[in-house]
C-alpha cells in the first residue's frame, strides 16, 4: 500500500465523519478511493480497520454507559441484562452472513456504481419512512423486545451492500419497529461496537499476507484520526436528529449518489 500521508489523513476524517451518519462510510470511503487511486488488498484492509477508530469513539463517549451496563451484569440487574441481550441479538445475523458471505462481499466493496445506486435508493428509503407515521413504543434500548432487536439486526445486513448504510439500516429498521427515534440512533452506535469490531478482525485476518509494517503505520494513523472526528460527531448526531430528523441525510445521499452515477457513467 503506497499511499500518501494527506490520502490516509483524509480517508480518515471521512470515515470519522460519516461512520454514525445515515449516509454509508464504506460507500464514502469507496468513492473518495476511486478518485484517490487507493485500492488493492492491503488498502481494502485499511478501509475495514480505521473503522474500529470510529467505533472506539461511541465506546469513549458512552463510558458510562457502558461502565453501568457491566456493573449491572455482575448483579444480575434486569435492566442490563437487557440491554446486552439486544446488542447480541441486532448483532447475531450479521455476524453469521458476514462470515458465510465474506468473498462476495468483498467483491461488491470494488464496486463505487453499487455504492452510487445504494445512496440514492436509500436516500429515497429515508424520505419514505420519515414520512411515515411512527408510534414510538420503545423510549429505551433496554425496553426493546428482543425479537425486535433481531428484526432490526437482520435490517442491518443490508448495509453489506455498499452505500446503503449500517447506521441507516438500523436506525430505520428501529423506526420501523417502534423504537423512540433518538434511542433507535444510539442503538445503532451501540450495535456497531460488535459488528465493526468483528468486521476488522475478520478484514486484517483474511488479509494478513499482503500488510507490510508500513500499512500498519498507515492504518495506526487514519484509525486515529476517525476516532478523533467521530469522537466529535457522535452526540452531535443525536442532537441534529431529534430537532431535524433524518431528511437532510437523505437528501445529502441523493445528491452525492446521483452526482456520483453521473461522473461513472460518463467516464
Amino acid at each position: 500500500m503506497e499511499q500518501s500521508l494527506f490520502d490516509v489523513i483524509l480517508l480518515g476524517i471521512i470515515e470519522g465523519l460519516t461512520e454514525f451518519l445515515p449516509v454509508s462510510s464504506t460507500g464514502h470511503l469507496i468513492l473518495a478511493s476511486e478518485l484517490l487511486g487507493f485500492k488493492g488488498e492491503a488498502e481494502l484492509a485499511f478501509k475495514i480497520a480505521i473503522q474500529l477508530g470510529a467505533i472506539l469513539a461511541v465506546v469513549v463517549a458512552y463510558r458510562q454507559r457502558f461502565a453501568n451496563v457491566i456493573a449491572g451484569l455482575a448483579h444480575r440487574d434486569p435492566q442490563a441484562i437487557a440491554f446486552t441481550r439486544n446488542i447480541f441479538l441486532g448483532f447475531v445475523p450479521a455476524m453469521v452472513i458476514g462470515v458465510f458471505a465474506y468473498e462476495t462481499i468483498k467483491i461488491m466493496l470494488e464496486s463505487p456504481l453499487t455504492v452510487a445506486i445504494a445512496l440514492i435508493v436509500g436516500g429515497i428509503a429515508i424520505l419514505v419512512i420519515e414520512r411515515m407515521a411512527h408510534t414510538a413504543r420503545y423510549p429505551s434500548v433496554e425496553a426493546i423486545p428482543g425479537e425486535t432487536a433481531l428484526f432490526i439486526g437482520i435490517g442491518q445486513c443490508l448495509a453489506m451492500i455498499p452505500g446503503v448504510s449500517r447506521s441507516g439500516a438500523t436506525i430505520m429498521g428501529g423506526l420501523l419497529a417502534g423504537v423512540e427515534r433518538k434511542t433507535a440512533a444510539e442503538y445503532s452506535f451501540f450495535l456497531a461496537v460488535p459488528t465493526m469490531t468483528a468486521a476488522t478482525a475478520y478484514a486484517l485476518y483474511k488479509n494478513r499476507d499482503s500488510l507490510a509494517m508500513s500499512d500498519l503505520t498507515a492504518i495506526g494513523i487514519g484509525f486515529t484520526v476517525a476516532f478523533l472526528v467521530a469522537l466529535a460527531v457522535v452526540k452531535g448526531f443525536v442532537a441534529i436528529v431529534g430537532r431535524y430528523g433524518f431528511a437532510p441525510f437523505a437528501w445529502y445521499r441523493i445528491v452525492v449518489g446521483s452526482t456520483a452515477l453521473v461522473m461513472l457513467l460518463s467516464r
